[in-house]
């Protein structure tokens, strides 16, 4: 039977680290709703309970999921997503233009149908910062201040919210009748080290996302081995040891850099196993950082399961699109502790 107390539904839920973390929260994540093969399965490894609608959310009618979960509108206490975010990214944005005519983010609007069709005590969405000066998030806003809801926007960086990683996200919180505040910033941050030091090295570990076979070119191993530890970069290097494709070339200056020990992480993305792309290196050891430990440096636990069988590219992928669960879970808590503070209970 449904416990209708604390409840909460993921819409675009990826491989599940908002629900990951909704539920340190408290709350209990009835539904979700994702549309990619990949990120269902494994959703499903890490959350049997959840009831999981493998659909494209276009296809799916709010009315329908309220009957099948045997809510009322107005019963559900949390409605959290990420719809894609493609158009707003600034990768995309480098023109300058803020409203990038992308298909998917009108995604945006089918969140604010079930808005609509569930009236939920709160509201929990995270993007991309561009969407914070789109016009389309204006919009929202005043469709769901028609329906009754007071909101904050912020571009809040994960690192301040207990994330071992800097990443800057558009963060919206919204509840029914008051003002919402955002969760509170811990007073320490997590670092890399934090995240990594006692994990045990590849070569001595069984979990097959920290433990699996990486080929390359001696010319780009050897580069990488002297690097310099512990936040060491290629710009480091004379001339002679760079790559040919380095030598003159002054932008992307992070790929083929190393982490630092004592510092959050770069943002984790879906490139993060490939030193081409960044600053992922590991602090000392000669190789990009695993699987695992891009998963931990989003704040997954150890535990956590990864399905891969599309391969690792794919794997990197889901991890790194994915939403922190402690940056998640300090915002819920504080949405969580508003509604029971106005009900008492």
């Amino acid at each position: 039977m449904l416990n209708k107390r604390h409840t909460a539904i993921d819409l675009f839920s990826g491989c599940g680290g908002l629900s990951l973390g909704l539920r340190y929260a408290g709350f209990q994540v009835v539904a979700a709703v994702e549309s990619d093969t990949l990120a269902c399965d494994t959703y499903e490894l890490n959350h049997p309970g959840t009831v999981l609608l493998r659909k494209d959310i276009r296809k799916i009618r709010p009315s329908y999921l309220l009957k099948q979960l045997n809510l009322k509108p107005g019963e559900l206490t949390l409605l959290a997503g990420c719809p894609p975010c493609q158009g707003f990214s600034t990768l995309r944005t480098l023109n300058g233009s803020v409203n990038v005519e992308e298909p998917m983010n009108d995604l945006l609007f089918q969140f604010l149908k079930f808005v609509r069709a569930f009236v939920p005590k709160s509201i929990l969405m995270e993007n991309v910062p561009g969407l914070a000066v789109d016009a389309r998030l204006e919009k929202f806003k005043r469709e769901i201040r028609k329906l009754g809801y007071q909101s904050n926007v912020e571009v809040l960086n994960a690192a301040d919210y207990g994330t071992p990683q800097r990443r800057r996200r558009m963060v919206l919180i919204a509840t029914f009748g008051q003002q919402p505040r955002f969760g509170e910033i811990p007073k320490y941050r997590k670092t890399v080290a934090w995240a990594l030091r006692r994990l045990e090295r590849p070569e001595n570990s069984n979990d097959v996302l920290h433990n699996y076979e990486i080929r390359r070119s001696e010319e780009v191993q050897k580069l990488i081995e002297k690097i310099p530890l512990n936040g060491g970069s290629r710009t480091d290097l004379p001339k002679k040891y760079q790559l040919e494709c380095h030598k003159n070339c002054d932008g992307f200056k992070d790929i083929y850099g190393r982490m630092s020990w004592d510092k959050p992480s770069p943002t984790i993305t879906g490139g993060c196993i490939n030193p081409s792309k960044g600053r992922f290196l590991h602090p000392e050891q000669h190789r990009a950082i695993t699987l695992r430990e891009a998963a931990l440096l989003q704040g997954f636990p150890k535990n956590y399961k990864f399905d891969m069988s599309r391969g690792r590219y794919l794997a990197a992928k889901m991890i790194g699109n994915a939403f922190p669960p402690r940056f998640a879970q300090l915002h819920a808590t504080a949405l969580l502790n508003a509604i029971t503070s106005e009900t008492g209970t």
